[in-house]
């Protein structure tokens, strides 16, 4: 089992940035983002590849935030400009197990804890 610990989130106002990270115990895994807001389910945000650092985003934030990784570090980044109050979720990050749907909350094998981000306007 993957040991997953985020941090990097916080209050902040429309327009800003945040950077939030995703410590991983072990390495070799595809690692997702998700996030889920109250009263809605969890959906996809960002993906990013182990084999080839491939990315892919959901529609909401494309152009705006970036995944990245370092491997070294086991830790998997989320970059998020131009902060909207619609982006206010709690955010986690996953290790991708089995599947054929990266956006798939249900082939993600191990999640952590999850970080707020809370945008006001």
């Amino acid at each position: 089992q993957v040991q997953l610990v985020e941090s990097g989130g916080g209050l902040v106002q429309a327009g800003d940035s945040l950077r939030l990270s995703c410590a991983a115990s072990v390495s070799g895994y595809t690692m997702g983002w998700f996030r889920q807001a109250p009263g809605k389910e969890r959906e996809f945000v960002a993906v990013i590849s182990w084999r080839d650092s491939s990315t892919y985003y959901s529609d909401s934030v494309k152009g705006r935030f970036t995944v990245s990784r370092d491997n070294a570090k086991n830790t998997v980044y989320l970059q998020m400009n131009s902060l909207k109050p619609e982006d206010t979720a709690v955010y986690y990050c996953a290790a991708y197990y089995t599947g054929s749907s990266v956006y798939d909350s249900g082939n993600y094998a191990s999640w952590g804890q999850g970080t707020q981000v809370t945008v006001s306007s």
